[in-house]
């Protein structure tokens, strides 16, 4: 009898498909112990490590031999040390610091997920994070979770501030507004890239202390301002780049819309739209994408809709589409800009 080693290779890929959560919590627990910031400063053999982070001693071995096979520690003569990737990214601190998304994805995404059939079934969210008739505003109520949340936001948005710095002529601006922007994060990535700007953030007025200490902590209070108010009721501060980013599939098409063409008065004449979300594409299907909509979907009841939803409404409001580009973050997002003519 011939082994069919086609049939197993499938078999065996069906099979770590299936395991492939147990190797996120590995990831997940691993920020939660503090393995990376135990490291931070050098080797360290598993006893130590046991006794810095209390490991017990059936499973640290093995636990701490999986996060060198994921590349997350290197193995030498018996020490652990923290590989670059790890170092980097997960010790807290550093600017680059992804902690605060594991943690979030592991307290709030990974039992939402482990919900995904019942979700299935009756099409609703199923974080408690969506009870009620504004999710954000019954979030930031607690003010230690609205900590951890926008923190968790400047992991996500990380990578895109720079890029976005990158991707528009701002030259040819002085002012912007991200609107639903957190505690700043990316406003103030790209007011140091072009320091002539002068920056805005507007947000359910909670966020306004964690924003002026966050914001003095990078050192950039005197370049981005904090505009208070519910963007579906206030008007939206006058700049002359309005940015919605991971703003938008949080609400059904139509609010979606409306928050588009609230945006267009907010405009200066010869100012930019510019939205960022991980805009899917139906005829070439994405799974960073769609997993991205589905942890939407199960979190606060949205989606994340295809481009040409975004070009539509965004055409409706007055604006002129000139550019989608694509962006490398860990959803595949795609800026769309959009300019507002003279």
């Amino acid at each position: 009898m011939t082994a069919d080693l086609e049939a197993i290779a499938e078999a065996v890929a069906i099979g770590r498909l299936s395991n492939a959560y147990a190797q996120s919590k590995l990831l997940h627990s691993a920020v939660e112990l503090g393995v990376f910031e135990a490291l931070a400063a050098g080797p360290a053999d598993e006893q130590l490590l046991r006794s810095k982070i209390g490991l017990h001693p059936r499973l640290s071995g093995q636990f701490l031999d999986a996060l060198v096979a994921l590349g997350l520690l290197v193995k030498s003569d018996g020490s652990y040390t923290n590989s670059t990737a790890a170092q980097r990214l997960l010790v807290s601190g550093g600017p680059d610091f992804m902690g605060d998304l594991c943690r979030v994805a592991a307290m709030r995404h990974y039992p939402m997920w482990g919900r995904l059939t019942e979700a299935l079934r009756d099409g609703e969210p199923k974080s408690d994070r969506a009870v009620g008739p504004d999710p954000f505003k019954k979030l930031y109520e607690n003010p230690e979770l609205a900590r951890k949340f926008l923190a968790h936001m400047d992991s996500a948005h990380a990578m895109v501030g720079p890029q976005l710095a990158d991707l528009l002529d701002w030259k040819g601006y002085e002012s912007f507004v991200d609107v639903g922007g957190a505690r700043g994060n990316l406003a103030a990535q790209i007011v140091r890239a072009h320091p002539h700007l002068r920056g805005g953030v507007f947000e359910l007025p909670a966020v306004e202390p964690v924003f002026d200490e966050h914001m003095k902590h990078l050192g950039t209070d005197a370049s981005v301002r904090f505009h208070g108010g519910d963007f579906f009721v206030d008007p939206l501060p006058e700049a002359d780049v309005v940015i919605f980013g991971h703003v938008l599939h949080d609400w059904s098409a139509d609010r979606a819309q409306t928050l588009i063409e609230r945006a267009y008065p907010a405009v200066r004449p010869g100012g930019a739209l510019v939205i960022y979300d991980q805009m899917l594409d139906t005829d070439h299907p994405d799974l960073h994408s769609l997993l991205g909509s589905f942890t939407v979907a199960l979190t606060t009841g949205g989606t994340e809709y295809t481009t040409d939803e975004y070009r539509s409404w965004v055409e409706k409001a007055g604006f002129r589409v000139t550019g989608l580009h694509n962006i490398v973050t860990i959803g595949n997002d795609v800026v769309l800009i959009a300019v507002k003519d003279r």
